[in-house]
């Protein structure tokens, strides 16, 4: 390293957290901590809804998977999600995600760009499971 070259805190990531009895209830739960950041639950009315499809053999590639699908999805409807059912068999997943269009009523928090492989975990314990990983904002 030299004098032209030097690093800087950056703080543009949060890290998103879900928990439950299965490693899907804890995807669930981080898809809806992320979407928390970008809308308050509450003010989101379920007015459509998507299917999510996907195969990814890893659990913790899967758990990326399924945020930046839902992310994508989100972006191709103009929409915002609060709610999320997800299924899996083996490798395969299917999904659903519940929220409506963004609307000037629902105030907009923090945009989420995407899930990144920062932090990454899907790992069971006493109480359940725990899905983490940083999403970039």
């Amino acid at each position: 390293m030299n004098d032209e070259t030097a690093y800087f805190e950056h703080g543009a990531d949060i890290g998103v957290i879900g928990r439950g009895a299965t490693p899907e209830a804890a995807f669930v739960e981080a898809a809806r901590a992320m979407f928390a950041i970008m809308a308050q639950p509450s003010e989101v009315q379920e007015t459509l809804s998507v299917e999510i499809r996907f195969e990814e053999a890893d659990v913790e590639f899967a758990l990326v998977t399924w945020l930046n699908r839902l992310l994508a999805e989100a972006r191709l409807h103009g929409a915002v999600f609060n709610r999320f059912e997800l299924a899996r068999d083996g490798a395969h997943y299917l999904g659903r995600a519940f929220g409506c269009m963004w609307s000037p009523a629902i105030v907009r928090g923090t945009e989420v760009k995407g899930a990144t492989l920062t932090a990454l975990s899907v790992k069971q314990d006493v109480a359940g499971w725990e899905a983490r990983c940083v999403v970039d904002v």
